[in-house]
């Protein structure tokens, strides 16, 4: 994936409907812009919006459904959407282990010159 798409897919799960509607469509199997609508506090078309980013970036894909269009969720994206998500959180756990050591040094530092004085 390109930085792009990377910056692309966080901004489409860092919406907190947009992940609402993942969970909707992975337990159902799959939906519509009409039947997501009535399970979220949003209207039809704020909905068919929300899928327009998630089909963008290859979350979820649709398919004809008569007059609508059924969306399914693409799990072979969605779990390296998951692995990306890991490798970014690993890198930030061990970025804060690191601030946490050089901030224990410093304070045993300041603890030693405080009870040289």
């Amino acid at each position: 994936m390109s930085t792009a798409v990377d910056d692309e897919l966080w901004s489409a799960v860092g919406d907190p409907t947009r992940r609402r509607m993942l969970d909707l469509l992975l337990g159902d199997g799959g939906g519509t812009a009409t039947s997501l609508s009535e399970h979220l506090p949003v209207t039809r078309q704020a909905v068919a919006k929300h899928l327009a980013v998630l089909d963008r970036v290859g979350l979820v894909h649709a398919m004809p459904a008569g007059r609508e269009r059924r969306y399914r969720v693409d799990e072979a994206q969605l779990a390296r959407a998951v692995a990306q998500f890991a490798t970014v959180g690993a890198a930030w756990d061990a970025r804060l282990r690191r601030i946490k050591r050089i901030a224990e040094t410093i304070q045993q530092q300041q603890d030693r010159s405080g009870d040289a004085g």
